[in-house]
């Protein structure tokens, strides 16, 4: 599937079941954000995003803790894991999916090259987000549209549970 039709999919899970989504982006730029917007009506489901790009606005608007970026850097599972947790507890929703990558052409290492891309689900009813971290190829768009991809389809994969 696509963003529209991941995004469409994920709108008719969260009205199916009244419940809303934030999200908290860093390489993706507020691209779920905006997969989320094309859908009309979504404003029954999406709350609100925080496109926290740098490690300042991770800390500032997201409560990152600072010692998470310094132990494990922004591209970590701890530190989506921390994003989510923020933007749940900012948004009025039962749900925070966060991003944090490197989509490149530049900024990758050997531990984490260009392409790798941690998740991170916070829910009301989860007892801790759920992490993960992906690996993908091609360019920035590329790695970036995959990544909202990958977001959108696990927030449907948890709900259709």
């Amino acid at each position: 599937m696509d963003e529209f039709q991941l995004a469409s999919r994920l709108g008719e899970l969260l009205l199916a079941r009244d419940e809303k989504v934030t999200t908290a982006e860093s390489c993706t730029g507020g691209g779920i954000a905006q997969a989320i917007t094309a859908i009309a009506g979504s404003s029954g489901w999406f709350d609100m995003a925080i496109v926290s790009y740098s490690n300042d606005a991770k800390q500032r608007l997201l409560g990152v803790p600072p010692q998470l970026l310094l132990q494990h850097g922004a591209v970590s599972e701890p530190v989506v894991a921390a994003m989510a947790s923020g933007a749940l507890r900012l948004a009025d929703c039962h749900w925070a999916l966060a991003v944090s990558g490197i989509a490149g052409p530049d900024g990758g290492s050997a531990d984490k090259p260009v392409g790798t891309v941690c998740f991170a689900l916070a829910g009301l009813a989860l007892p801790q987000p759920l992490t993960y971290t992906q690996h993908f190829a091609g360019d920035r768009a590329a790695i970036r549209q995959q990544s909202v991809c990958s977001a959108l389809s696990t927030l449907c994969a948890q709900l259709a549970l």
